[in-house]
């Protein structure tokens, strides 16, 4: 999150170009929204599954990062993208469209709001920046602003288990039957889990081309590492995780 949140700040500042970045985690993580309340999550469920915590610099819900491919893409107005949550969203999910499209899998923005809005979970939520297969949502998108610069980042979900998703979230038994009733998966809707170096390339080609880009891969700048160093304590949580 602190690496996402420095190259915003780096893009920011004229310092480096638009970027995308592909990543996965360690171990299974719940990021929650900048403005949600740790009490949302459930420590004994986090601690029994070996699962971290943290904060990230965009809003919205709870996501639980396991079996999934992360994105983050800063952008700005300079580079030509629209100014505004609604008209960036737009641009950045289409992107998204063509990324699906590139894995075989004919998702498409979400047309309607629907959904449990006193959840914490972002997956029994929809909104306009949503992707979904069908009638069930496959991912979610969070944006933050630094002046005329945009992060966006989200989760290109490969296998879940609703189960855990749900005693992570307090959902409960009508929790778990709405996230496997209404959400879907890339294994889901492929009938089979792509796997390196398949996906990868493929999310990549598929980006550039919904972005009209063509990307060449980078390492962190010196700047960029320093920045994310000092940024880092934002998005912890503590272990009693009611205090950032």
């Amino acid at each position: 999150m602190a690496v996402d949140r420095a190259i915003l700040e780096a893009h920011q500042a004229g310092d480096v170009l638009p970027t995308l970045r592909l990543y996965r985690w360690n171990r299974p993580t719940v990021s929650l929204g900048r403005f949600q309340a740790a009490e949302d999550v459930d420590p004994e469920t986090c601690a029994a599954g070996g699962i971290d915590l943290c904060r990230r610099p965009t809003g919205g819900r709870g996501v639980l990062h396991d079996d999934e491919v992360t994105y983050s893409i800063v952008a700005g107005v300079r580079d030509g993208l629209p100014r505004g949550v609604s008209a960036s969203y737009r641009t950045l999910c289409g992107a998204l469209v063509e990324a699906y499209r590139e894995l075989g899998v004919s998702a498409e923005l979400t047309a309607r709001r629907r959904g449990d809005r006193a959840s914490g979970a972002c997956y029994l939520h929809a909104t306009d920046a949503d992707l979904s297969l069908g009638a069930a949502k496959l991912s979610g998108s969070a944006q933050v602003w630094s002046g005329s610069s945009c992060l966006q980042h989200g989760s290109f979900v490969l296998s879940r288990d609703s189960a855990r998703e749900a005693s992570v979230f307090r959902l409960g038994v009508e929790g778990e039957r709405a996230l496997e009733r209404d959400t879907s998966t890339i294994e889901a809707a492929l009938g089979y889990r792509p796997q390196e170096p398949e996906l990868t390339p493929r999310l990549v080609a598929g980006l550039a081309s919904g972005l009209d880009a063509a990307f060449e891969p980078q390492m962190l700048s010196e700047p960029e590492r320093a920045a994310a160093e000092r940024l880092v304590d934002p998005f912890r949580i503590d272990e009693g995780m009611h205090k950032t």
